[in-house]
């Protein structure tokens, strides 16, 4: 009996892979939509195994040269009821939606060509919420590879500072399409940031990429201790922990401050934020006394003094004349939050204020928000420290865009940028001390490790 020929070690290897592939094939024919997962990360396993191996095989200019030759199935094709049908393809395409955005415009701005999702999304009650209200909704489709919907989802905040978000979203089914609208809680997680002044805090942060909002309230946090205008110091470092909200996992926008260290002049100053149960939360330093300012330092997130308090020179009127507050640079509909607990005294027109809001606080102290394009609140409203009261304007006596701000105590005018050092300090409650020191010790392990991130200079 004639003894086969040998097959080389190639030959063999190669043999073994179109076995493999037919045996894959006939997996596939049975059951298509249980194995197509498992094989893809099957072939990708095979793919690394192979590069891991590859330098252990004999040199390839010492191998026979042999051509085999053998039809092979398409790996990615099934058979489907009696026929062939291709695996889908489906592609993923985000944008967000415009001030001038309609069904056409942004469908097309996303690549998908569906005439059916176009007429959808113009008639359907719920899918035309997504160019109503605010713009800058997250918008993702998933299309087959003829550009047609599959599924279509957006997110967005009602207001700024929600912590739940609204989502949209299209799905195609057997005939036509479904639209849902709910409302979900975002979901929070830590971020750590650190940096180190050269020339001014704000440069500093953007330097490290850090949110405007943390940054506005990094100032903020540390205004009664520290006034950024005069007291930094070239070589001062600050290191933070602060709350990512997202929706689905995708950023919409950044929380609060969880921790913060401050280090100016030598002088190292360390807050946290804490919540007793049934309490209203707020900062504490770590050895549990309240870092609530009664007023905060600005009542713009983001913004610079354009003209101080005092004596100036008055750009409409001429002369010198008494300022009697700060004007802060803005664009117009820039929100304007309340820098202190109190009670809308007056909402509306003023002469040369403009629509101005007057707000009630404890101790007959009152603020002023004047210029404003438009007013969000009403008198004898109660509202909150950091709550929106309106937008920046430029309505009455005013040359362009801008808040003017102003403080009184019992009828007398103060320096507005004086009144955030005029604190509180309330300690932690014996009952939450031991919940406190437990925030405390992961806060400064947060913080070390914040630390050690490389520390940007801003020139």
């Amino acid at each position: 009996m004639t003894r086969p020929p040998r097959l080389s070690e190639h030959t063999r290897t190669l043999v073994l892979n179109l076995v493999f592939l037919h045996t894959v094939a006939d997996v596939l024919r049975r059951h298509p939509k249980r194995v197509m997962g498992s094989l893809g990360a099957l072939l990708l396993g095979t793919g690394v195994t192979a590069f891991g191996v590859a330098p252990l095989a004999p040199d390839a200019a010492d191998l026979p040269v042999r051509s085999v030759s053998e039809a092979i199935e398409p790996a990615l094709r099934l058979v489907q009821g009696g026929g062939e049908a291709t695996v889908p393809f489906v592609l993923f395409r985000s944008d967000v939606t415009r001030r001038d955005d309609n069904a056409q415009s942004l469908l097309q701005r996303l690549g998908v060509s569906d005439s059916a999702a176009v007429a959808f999304l113009r008639n359907d009650p719920v899918a035309r919420g997504l160019f109503s209200g605010r713009t800058g909704k997250l918008v993702t489709v998933e299309t087959t590879d003829r550009n047609e919907i599959i599924r279509l989802s957006a997110r967005w905040l009602s207001k700024p500072d929600d912590r739940q978000f609204q989502r949209l979203t299209l799905e195609r089914q057997n005939d036509g399409f479904l639209a849902k609208h709910e409302t979900a809680d975002l979901t929070a997680s830590a971020q750590l940031a650190s940096g180190t002044i050269q020339s001014s805090l704000f440069a500093a942060t953007d330097a490290v990429r850090l949110p405007d909002s943390v940054a506005s309230q990094l100032a903020d946090i540390f205004s009664s201790d520290i006034d950024f205008r005069r007291d930094l110091r070239k070589g001062d470092r600050f290191s933070i922990v602060y709350e990512s909200l997202e929706a689905d996992g995708e950023v919409l926008r950044a929380g609060r401050i969880l921790s913060a260290e401050f280090v100016n002049d030598g002088k190292q100053l360390q807050t946290l934020w804490f919540q007793e149960p049934g309490q209203k939360g707020g900062y504490y330093g770590f050895d549990g006394k309240s870092q609530r300012s009664t007023y905060l330092t600005s009542p713009l997130e983001f913004s610079r003094v354009s003209s101080g308090y005092g004596m100036r020179f008055h750009p409409i009127h001429g002369g010198q004349r008494a300022h009697l507050g700060v004007d802060f640079a803005a664009p117009t509909g820039t929100p304007v939050r309340t820098v202190g607990d109190g009670v809308v005294q007056f909402a509306g027109w003023q002469g040369g204020y403009g629509n101005i809001v007057v707000v009630q606080h404890a101790n007959n102290q009152t603020t002023a928000y004047a210029h404003l394009s438009r007013i969000d609140v009403r008198k004898g409203q109660k509202i909150e420290q950091g709550e929106f009261i309106g937008a920046v304007g430029s309505t009455g006596a005013s040359t362009g865009p801008h808040l003017h701000f102003e403080f009184r105590d019992k009828g007398k005018h103060i320096d507005p940028l004086t009144i955030a050092r005029n604190g509180e300090s309330i300690p932690v409650s014996a009952a939450a001390r031991a919940q406190f020191d437990q925030v405390v010790h992961t806060m400064r392990a947060q913080l070390a490790s914040a630390a050690t991130l490389t520390q940007a200079s801003a020139q």
